[in-house]
């Protein structure tokens, strides 16, 4: 219902704000990765948002851009995961360490987040499978870069290692790595 709002920040408490929109202030909760990159009080803010209406309330939630606002509706899917849960994932981790832990099944990055267990960290990360992880891969890189970790990924993975491990020694690459370089790179990590 309610997509977007720009306006005037009038106030930020973490989480929430409140966004004067032509005289009308809305309540926004956002999460702390949108949070940290607000402008300063009194001056023009533009967030994408998701509308919960609830039998006791009506709620917004902010996001700085669509792949935060994406990953929180495909969190709040999931059974168990409710928008509080979901805007605590995204304030514990960046949608683009979220979609590196989907990609890898690592339970232990997901339990790190103040209020997810075991269980609801399995049930996350089974139930996202194939929706964030694929989708994002390693955000943050521009298509090309993807294309070349993608690259390196596949190729690790004829070599025998499985996805987890490949992801793993993506993850220790520079940033701007060639597809063989990195492929070099990768080994020499893996085989410590």
């Amino acid at each position: 219902m309610i997509g977007r709002l720009t306006g005037t920040l009038a106030d930020k408490s973490p989480p929430q704000l409140l966004i004067d929109c032509n005289g009308v202030g809305y309540e926004v909760d956002v999460p702390m990765s949108t949070f940290y990159n607000l402008p300063e009080v009194g001056e023009k803010v533009s967030l994408l948002t998701h509308f919960v209406v609830r039998e006791d309330a009506q709620i917004l939630y902010g996001f700085g851009n669509a792949t935060e606002r994406e990953a929180f509706r495909q969190l709040i899917r999931i059974s168990g995961i409710g928008p509080r849960t979901a805007l605590s994932v995204l304030s514990g981790m960046s949608v683009a360490d979220l979609a590196q832990a989907v990609t890898a099944q690592e339970v232990g990055r997901i339990i790190k987040v103040p209020g997810i267990g075991k269980k609801t960290a399995e049930r996350l990360l089974l139930e996202l499978k194939g929706k964030l992880g694929a989708d994002l891969g390693p955000l943050g890189a521009g298509p090309a870069q993807s294309d070349v970790q993608s690259d390196i990924q596949q190729a690790l993975m004829a070599l025998g290692y499985n996805e987890k491990d490949a992801a793993a020694a993506l993850k220790a690459l520079p940033g701007g790595v060639g597809v063989s370089e990195g492929i070099k790179l990768a080994l020499k990590a893996l085989t410590k």
